[in-house]
């Protein structure tokens, strides 16, 4: 079974307006709104690959049931903990010339919600694998990823860490099966930034002897370089389209490997889903469907230039 966990979900209400100008007031030409948080991204899109899951987190009050409702119509078994109080986010999202985002506060966990999520999450076995991704509510901390891993360490569960600065960082001394930083947040935890081939796989090779057994980077227009665990070196090249929407490409980049390696036991194979899924839905208005993101696997070039 594959866990995802979405500490903060949301609903996201996107607007399409023409000319925005704040302090004015205007007519959208189209809104849309579908279920946000990265694990939430992560389960849609395995879902989409033909990978069941179970979407964990927290969720409250009215937004929180649509969030379950929504995700229940398109086949995504969930098991939130239910908060006593509060309202889970509300994000506005605003496409016109410029995108505009305000994103909305989440509710307060207490430790004993915290509690109930692991108890969700005892429920996996040797060879599952868990998804810890995005940002959490102040009120969690820092550690709250490594908390959990600590807690499931000896279940020899694979984890899957998709996060930035402290709440990375932390997690990789329970040995993550999979991280994902980009080339922004490895400059957040080594101080500088790596241009080349060769400082990527540097500062990746520190984060192996920090703990992380494969290490995948995304880098943009740049395509995505991954470092296993048996020292191999893949690279992979960009999918070449149009970007209408960046929400939810690395979540997608992240469902894309874990489909692509269940699926064959290959990085290659894995490299090359993973970024096919997360160009496919930088193409498309929400996150990709199954069909743009085997047809870009089509066309994906992946090279293996170490090992």
């Amino acid at each position: 079974m594959i866990y995802t966990v979405t500490m903060n979900p949301s609903v996201d209400y996107i607007m399409h307006v023409r000319n925005f100008s704040a302090g004015t007031i205007m007519r959208s030409e189209c809104v849309s709104y579908h279920c946000g948080g990265k694990g939430i991204n992560v389960s849609a899109i395995l879902n989409e690959l033909g990978f069941p899951s179970r979407a964990l987190g927290f969720t409250a009050g009215i937004v929180g049931r649509v969030i379950e409702d929504r995700l229940s119509a398109k086949g995504i078994s969930s098991d939130f903990v239910h908060l006593e109080s509060g309202e889970s986010r509300i994000n506005v999202k605003i496409r016109s010339e410029l995108e505009t985002d305000i994103n909305a506060s989440g509710p307060d966990i207490s430790e004993k919600d915290v509690d109930k999520l692991l108890q969700k999450l005892r429920q996996a076995v040797s060879g599952d694998i868990i998804v810890l991704s995005g940002s959490v509510p102040k009120c969690l901390g820092d550690n709250i990823y490594s908390d959990i891993m600590r807690e499931l360490y000896d279940r020899n569960v694979r984890f899957v860490v998709d996060a930035q600065d402290k709440l990375l960082y932390n997690s990789i001394r329970y040995r993550p099966f999979l991280i994902k930083p980009n080339n922004e947040e490895l400059s957040q935890i080594f101080g500088r930034y790596a241009e080349t081939d060769e400082q990527i796989v540097s500062q990746a090779e520190e984060l192996q002897r920090l703990g992380a057994e494969n290490v995948l980077v995304s880098r943009g227009s740049r395509g995505a370089l991954l470092l296993t665990h048996g020292g191999e070196v893949y690279t992979a090249k960009a999918a070449v389209g149009k970007a209408v929407n960046t929400v939810g490409a690395g979540d997608s980049m992240v469902a894309g490997f874990i489909a692509g390696y269940l699926s064959s036991g290959s990085f290659e194979t894995a490299l090359r889903t993973g970024s096919a899924a997360g160009g496919a839905t930088a193409f498309s208005e929400g996150l990709a469907d199954r069909e743009n993101i085997l047809k870009l696997f089509s066309i994906i070039d992946c090279d293996k230039i170490k090992g």
